[in-house]
């Protein structure tokens, strides 16, 4: 953002009120502040542009047609006439609505819920690749990349360096999820970006997955140590997991 003086959590916290991720006091204030800060205004305008641009170049795929059937199946019965729809019936009613609204295509099995934090991370990887500069600190040195969040968040992500197994780091930016800045590191494959975020494995962010895909891009989610990753990139899924798998191997230099 050219000649700002806001600082960096102002302008996160405009891209979290575009996103719709405020809760009505802080959307309010980062609305009031937008309207008496040019820097911020000018920020707002440009991530609504990249949204649109996002919009119209991006669409959404339509839900399989087979869907409706496979979530009477999971849930029974719902096929059989009745008198009166059953409370099964009414949920299953409700969350075929609100799947076939999202037009999703990352569906979990079993009975649990599709994930926020993933849909949100994938948004923000999208908005990376389509930026001047996919990173807030750009280096391939570790020690350059780690000590940049230091300040920023509560605490510094695991860095590894994987350039000799062709997975060099880019460099690393802070997304933000729901209401938190979390740390994500950026790698490259040939002409691929891997965004690996990382975050506390509690609640929400405590999702636990394998492979998976959002919009055309692959995720890898897994917990280790008290800490959630997610790894997100066009990246085919096996290779995905081949970086995932190097960077779980490759212990921090000191």
């Amino acid at each position: 953002m050219a000649d700002s003086t806001s600082d960096d959590n102002s302008v996160l916290l405009v891209h979290a009120y575009l996103d719709g991720e405020l809760d009505a006091a802080n959307a309010l204030e980062i609305a009031q502040r937008m309207s008496t800060d040019p820097a911020l205004a000018a920020e707002g305008e440009r991530v609504k542009a990249l949204q649109q641009l996002i919009h119209e170049r991006l669409p959404r795929e339509v839900a399989p047609p087979d869907l409706r059937a496979r979530i009477e199946a999971s849930v029974g019965g719902l096929s059989r006439p009745r008198a009166q729809p059953s409370w099964r019936a009414l949920a299953a009613s409700i969350a075929l609505t609100a799947v076939v609204a999202s037009s999703s295509t990352w569906f979990i099995a079993g009975s649990q819920p599709t994930n926020g934090v993933a849909e949100s991370l994938v948004s923000d990887h999208i908005r990376a690749l389509m930026a001047a500069q996919p990173t807030d600190v750009a280096s391939s040195d570790r020690h350059t990349v780690k000590p940049w969040f230091n300040g920023r968040i509560p605490e510094s992500p695991r860095v590894v360096d994987l350039a000799k197994a062709d997975y060099p780091l880019v460099g690393g930016r802070i997304d933000v999820v729901g209401q938190t800045p979390v740390p994500t590191l950026v790698y490259r494959h040939d002409k691929h970006l891997i965004s690996l975020t990382e975050m506390p494995a509690e609640g929400q962010f405590g999702f636990s997955g394998g492979p998976r895909a959002i919009d055309g891009y692959n995720l890898v989610h897994w917990t280790e140590n008290g800490v959630s990753y997610w790894a997100i990139s066009d990246l085919a899924s096996a290779k995905l997991e081949e970086f995932t798998q190097l960077f779980r191997r490759t212990p921090p230099e000191l």
